[in-house]
């Protein structure tokens, strides 16, 4: 096995494995090629957690995408005939996406690409940033070989980014947005080249060019960063925002509101919690009109699902915040109670409004002590008292033992017993006056 794999292999929680594995077999069985590539690769070479598995085959990808949704019982998220390209949502929370091999030849900015299908190694010089060309064999005869044809991870080691070619934002205009929030998510430098690249591309105004929903992604992956607000006045400094709101610009971006949210994110919240989009948009319309604020949501194109969460989020943060404030709270239990269902976007809107210390203490409270706690409670304990899982009597016996767990008091630790002989100091030799002696 190759260093690369036991790499990649190591980075994979039990449900990203299966498909990848799933995904070699299917390969395997039609007589493709198939490689690993993209962000899932760029994460993997960086150390750092996969969210994505990207997946690239010389045949059809659309083919194999569906075939890799039904054998593991996922489902279709997105499909581009013209690309070949296929999303999907797999059992275990994984994301995965399977894409032709493939040059694309641009006559305007942002047009409709001329497509032909090509080889691992051309598909990988048609990317977009060096960092994101890379690709790792997942086939039979040369499994865990990497093809770096950009010197990808090079750029990686020396934190920078770099195009893959002169015409990466002539191409794909949104690729200007893209390398914005890379600058600022992963923390790395922009190559003095692709530095000019980016201004001769906003120059010419090839970002008009590109679909402002690309932006509005952008913005909502940028949301998840610790230097979100860095990436915001980047975007403004370039006059990128106003594409998505004319009033979001200057002293009507709350960076102060937007800095404080950050540090309450990434200092409150445990990493793994999800959510925080929507506490994310209340924050950055905060100083913007009814009307502003109304049309830069209508452009950000929300599902309709989050439109309705957004429009009651503060009615039930300000019912959250009650809840924790209550006088009836005398226990680890009752935090917990209060807090254990509540979002992200709601416990973040309670942090960032209340100035209350009595719930910004209990809040915390419940993310570093009385949550890891109601953890080590398991379904397995509950089940082994007789109780049948999945039913609501299991639920609340379960939540019964969690609160007994949270309220027991620690057993106090006997103090050993001293021997006091051997503990005594050693006795000191009787020094006898000159003369005394006989």
């Amino acid at each position: 096995m190759s260093d690369y794999l036991f790499v990649l292999e190591n980075h994979l929680d039990p449900a990203q494995n299966r498909v990848v594995s799933e995904i070699q077999r299917i390969a395997t069985q039609a007589g493709m090629n198939v490689w690993l590539t993209g962000g899932a690769m760029r994460d993997t070479l960086r150390g750092s957690r996969i969210v994505d598995l990207d997946f690239t085959v010389e045949r059809d990808a659309l083919k194999a995408g569906e075939s890799l949704a039904s054998a593991l019982g996922g489902a279709i998220l997105e499909q581009d005939n013209l690309k070949r390209w296929v999303e999907l949502e797999l059992p275990g929370g994984v994301r995965a996406s399977v894409s032709n091999a493939r040059t694309e030849k641009y006559s305007k900015p942002g047009g409709k690409p001329q497509i032909s299908a090509a080889t691992i190694h051309d598909d990988l010089l048609r990317r977009d940033f060096t960092i994101n060309a890379m690709a790792l064999s997942l086939n039979r005869g040369s499994r865990g070989l990497l093809v770096d044809p950009t010197n990808g991870q090079a750029d990686l080691e020396n934190r920078e980014l770099r195009a893959t070619n002169p015409y990466v934002f002539f191409d794909d205009p949104s690729r200007i947005f893209r390398l914005i929030r890379f600058q600022h998510v992963l923390g790395f430098s922009i190559a003095p080249r692709a530095q000019l690249q980016l201004e001769n591309a906003l120059m010419e105004g090839y970002q008009n060019q590109a679909p402002v929903s690309v932006l509005a992604t952008e913005i909502r992956a940028l949301s998840k960063s610790e230097n979100a607000v860095a990436g915001l006045e980047a975007f403004d400094r370039y006059e990128l925002l106003k594409l998505i709101s004319p009033a979001l610009t200057g002293s009507a971006l709350n960076t102060t509101g937007l800095g404080r949210l950050e540090r309450l994110t990434h200092t409150v919240l445990p990493p793994e919690m999800s959510g925080g989009w929507l506490a994310f948009l209340t924050v950055l319309t905060e100083k913007l009109t009814t009307k502003d604020k109304a049309a830069l949501l209508r452009t950000l194109n929300l599902p309709h699902g989050e439109v309705e969460e957004l429009a009651k989020l503060e009615a039930q943060a300000k019912k959250l915040e009650a809840a924790v404030k209550s006088s009836r709270i005398t226990r680890p239990s009752h935090v917990y109670e209060a807090l254990h269902r509540a979002s992200a976007d709601e416990v973040l809107i309670v942090l960032y409004e209340s100035g209350q210390r009595i719930v910004q203490d209990r809040i915390r409270a419940y993310f570093t002590k009385y949550l890891p706690l109601s953890q080590e409670i398991t379904e397995e304990q509950v089940a082994a008292t007789g109780v049948k899982p999945g039913t609501p009597k299991f639920e609340k016996a379960l939540q019964s033992m969690i609160a007994a767990h949270l309220n027991a008091r620690p057993k106090k630790v006997p103090e050993p017993e001293v021997d006091v002989a051997a503990a005594a100091p050693p006795t000191a030799p009787m020094v006898v006056p000159r003369g005394a002696r006989k």
